[in-house]
């Protein structure tokens, strides 16, 4: 399900929030994320936004499928990286083994907490046996809108790993700490790395 509102924001502010995360090399997570992958590995940049990660995993010698459900983001993810980036929303994802990894970086956030166990289900089967998985979330309780109007579902830490279980994930690594996005509010999150099972 495609929250319209929260689509609505990303593209009146796509550029904004392009310039927010336009970081010239990798972050820790990302780095920690390819370093794991195997040589050439095909990775499914879910939520890509304006596409920064997988130009840094395309830098990198990888292969990477960014798919975004704002049209704006695509188009800006296209005409600044060349990339090949495709509108396309968490229901989209329908491959079974190709991807050596999946970055889902703060995007399944905006997915409704009902909806999260199928999605994790559909991304466990696209990856190829061992394959990657990361997901940041913003952590707490219930479903919300932040302060510009994006539709957020918040989970505790220990709610995300039992769903990355069920999922048939294995955690690898977690790490909280605390952020500020487009929004500008200073926000508690949780990032887990996983491989599938």
């Amino acid at each position: 399900m495609v929250d319209r509102q929260t689509l609505d924001v990303y593209a009146r502010q796509a550029t904004d929030y392009a310039r927010l995360f336009s970081g010239s090399e990798p972050d820790a997570d990302l780095l920690a994320f390819m370093g794991q992958l195997p040589k050439g590995g095909r990775v499914l940049d879910l939520g890509c936004g304006p596409a920064t990660a997988s130009a840094h995993i395309r830098a990198a010698g990888f292969d990477p499928d960014p798919l975004d459900a704002s049209p704006e983001m695509v188009a800006l993810a296209n005409e600044t990286h060349a990339i090949g980036a495709r509108v396309g929303t968490f229901d989209d994802v329908d491959a079974t083994d190709e991807y050596d990894g999946v970055w889902a970086n703060f995007s399944l956030l905006h997915a409704p907490r009902a909806d999260l166990p199928r999605h994790l289900s559909v991304i466990h089967n696209a990856l190829k046996p061992a394959g990657l998985f990361h997901i940041g979330m913003k952590t707490g309780a219930g479903e919300a809108r932040d302060p510009i109007g994006r539709a957020y579902t918040y989970v505790a830490v220990d709610e995300l790993h039992d769903l990355l279980r069920s999922a048939g994930f294995t955690v690898v690594t977690t790490r909280e700490g605390t952020g500020k996005g487009l929004a500008g509010t200073d926000d508690p999150f949780v990032i887990c790395l996983s491989r599938k099972g």
